[in-house]
């Protein structure tokens, strides 16, 4: 038995495996909505024979974006364009997933590969917005520091995308909690400087991300599965940490969230991440045994036989693969033929099989 190629069963949704699509952005979108390249580039990873396929941070609100270019889910004319990639997506076996985001003070940045530094107003950005007027380096704007009015919009914005996922189809929603952006923001004393009842303890840190969680829950169907994506740690002293990080998880499992998707980082640009082969799989063990809750690893996740051992041995209950998968859509097929395990192959492919 293969533990890797095994089901994996979450509420009313089986999936056909543990190798899982990590949410990687693509800086593709037009006003928020997929095309062509969303449709083939997730195509491909379900084809390719992906338990779950993750669409990237897709925004709650216009400028929640990272940049200009993200997926958003904001409004119904998004929404309608995801649905011939969701259909697509099912019709290969695989389920699809959506992240939902809100960048926070990482807003109204360009595109990767054309610097993805700050972006002005008068270049098509905006001001972000975060828990406490913090830049994230002093080369981007100032964020502007939420209201009370506007931290019950962003919950609300969380809950409406809720809303748009299911309808256009998709079996899981992820919550982004992690890598710097909004509720990462509001999670971590060094980002959050609030006085009020959302910062201090980490009771009230938490609060937002808990009350986002909440209203996602009770808008997404009872019987699909519902994911948060959390960095266990910022890396630096005196932030936000895996002590944390368990405690916050046992906190949305009562709330009805199913699965903790264990990354790290991305809040301080200048952290010094120990990075290497599997190195946040302890993580997602920690988190799988104090909170006994459903867990995914991932980070620098590459081998078949490397990913067998951290599902066979219950540091996690599945694995998200990212460059892996940008280098090779087909790594779960490779992977099921190096390991000796039976998978589903598309049947125009099958001649490839043996």
């Amino acid at each position: 038995m293969v533990t890797l190629f095994s089901g994996f069963k979450l509420r009313a949704l089986t999936l056909r495996n543990r190798v899982f699509v990590s949410p990687m952005c693509q800086y593709s979108a037009v006003d928020g909505v997929p095309n062509n390249w969303h449709l083939v580039h997730y195509g491909s990873r379900a084809v390719g024979g992906a338990g779950l396929v993750m669409l990237e941070a897709s925004a709650v609100c216009a400028e929640g974006r990272i940049s200009p270019y993200d997926l958003g889910l904001w409004n119904d004319a998004q929404r309608e364009a995801f649905i011939p990639i969701v259909r697509f997506i099912k019709e290969q076996g695989a389920a699809p997933a959506i992240q939902l985001a809100h960048a926070g003070r990482k807003a109204s940045t360009g595109a990767p590969w054309d610097g993805g530094g700050s972006m002005s107003p008068e270049k098509g950005g905006w001001r972000p917005l975060a828990p406490s007027a913090v830049p994230f380096t002093s080369a981007h704007a100032i964020p502007q520091a939420l209201t009370q009015t506007v931290i019950e919009t962003v919950v609300c914005q969380f809950e409406a995308a809720a809303r748009r996922a299911d309808a256009a189809g998709f079996e899981v929603v992820e919550v982004h909690m992690a890598h710097g952006y909004l509720l990462h923001e509001f999670l971590s004393p060094l980002t959050n400087r609030r006085t009020d009842e959302y910062g201090g303890s980490l009771e009230n840190r938490a609060r937002l991300p808990l009350a986002v969680a909440q209203a996602v829950r009770a808008a997404w169907p009872a019987h699909k599965p519902l994911f948060v994506r959390l960095s266990a740690t910022d890396w630096v002293e005196g932030g936000w940490d895996l002590a944390q990080s368990i405690q916050l998880a046992k906190w949305l499992k009562a709330i009805g969230v199913d699965f903790i998707d264990c990354s790290s980082g991305g809040l301080i640009a200048e952290a010094q991440i120990p990075a290497g082969p599997g190195f946040q799989v302890p993580f997602a063990a920690a988190i799988r045994r104090e909170a006994d809750i459903a867990v995914g690893a991932v980070g620098l996740i590459t081998e078949a036989f490397q990913a067998e051992q951290i599902v066979a041995t219950g540091e996690a209950d599945a694995v998200l693969l990212a460059r892996e998968l940008l280098r090779d859509p087909y790594w779960p097929l490779r992977a099921a033929r190096t390991l000796n395990a039976e998978t589903a192959w598309p049947r125009q492919y099958l001649r490839a099989k043996l």
